[in-house]
């Protein structure tokens, strides 16, 4: 008499009644769905048209893509490759920017990883102000700092130094990859450290051997970053290099653009140029994205 079988207690569902289709398998109806596929690929197209365009003008013969006429694809050539990496300082410039974009990317992700460790486990006189400060930085724009930064750079001899080029493009990469490692770092257990001090690691030492390594994901996200800021960016590299062996691509581009005409060919096919070594970035560092993406976003 005590056990009293649940069926029982469930009321009984009338006859000839349909069951709800359980939370996320809800069917879509015919319209839904058809709607839902034209709006994917139509957005599917608007982002790979520019793409496509792009490869295709980089292809065109000169009189194809000086004409009024529009058309996808005629007389394909690679006249507009070879003329970049031979009569242009495209070379030069594309070293520039591995250069400057690689010491940025090395130097931030050291500086962001250790700051953001030494917040995360560490309780010191103004951390908080220094994560506020790193946070602070961030909401000033470019076209507010390019002038103090100007000026700091002009006296320590640095305008027109690829050096000078780096650290300005560290006061933009550190701070953000800086947040970043600190709510990643906040999402791995206290405990790995403590196990570490218990077999005698230094704080460097747990950290250097112990939470880097798995702190693989978030390195990845900061390193992407980093090396995105650097290689994308135009203000500074504008503003602090002045001579033409020491320009990065985002300049050097400038200078396919005159006053009464541009070299769409050129521009093109250095545009495709310029999107290889980031998507060669993108690539090594695609799998650990969406996890360091993510790290940090909830505790357990």
């Amino acid at each position: 008499m005590a056990a009293v079988s649940t069926a029982s207690a469930t009321p009984a569902r009338p006859a000839g009644a349909h069951a709800r289709p359980p939370y996320g398998r809800f069917r879509r109806g015919p319209l839904a769905s058809a709607a839902l596929h034209l709006t994917l690929i139509a957005a599917s197209l608007a982002a790979v048209f520019p793409v496509v365009w792009l490869i295709l003008t980089s292809i065109k013969p000169r009189n194809a893509w000086q004409s009024t006429t529009v058309e996808l694809f005629s007389d394909p050539t690679l006249d507009n490759y070879v003329q970049v990496l031979t009569e242009t300082s495209f070379l030069r410039w594309l070293a520039n920017s591995l250069l400057v974009s690689a010491l940025t990317t090395v130097i931030a992700v050291i500086i962001a990883a250790s700051t953001g460790y030494a917040v995360s486990r560490f309780r010191f006189p103004g951390f908080r102000s220094i994560m506020w400060m790193l946070l602070v930085t961030q909401m000033f724009p470019v076209a507010i700092l390019i002038v103090p930064i100007y000026n700091l750079m002009a006296g320590l001899g640095l305008i027109n130094q690829l050096p000078g080029l780096v650290i300005a493009y560290l006061t933009s990469a550190v701070p953000f990859c800086a947040w970043m490692m600190k709510g990643y770092f906040d999402s791995v257990p206290v405990s790995i450290d403590e196990a570490g001090r218990l077999d005698g690691l230094t704080p460097f030492g747990t950290f250097w051997r112990l939470i880097l390594p798995l702190s693989k994901p978030g390195l990845a996200v900061a390193a992407f970053y980093a090396f995105i800021t650097a290689w994308a960016e135009v203000a500074y590299a504008t503003a602090f290099m002045t001579g033409d062996d020491k320009y990065t691509l985002a300049v050097g581009l400038a200078q396919f653009v005159g006053q009464h005409k541009a070299e769409w060919g050129l521009l093109t096919a250095s545009a495709v140029l310029i999107a290889v070594p980031a998507a060669v970035v993108f690539l090594l560092v695609q799998r650990h994205l969406v996890t360091g993406l993510t790290a940090g976003a909830t505790k357990s």
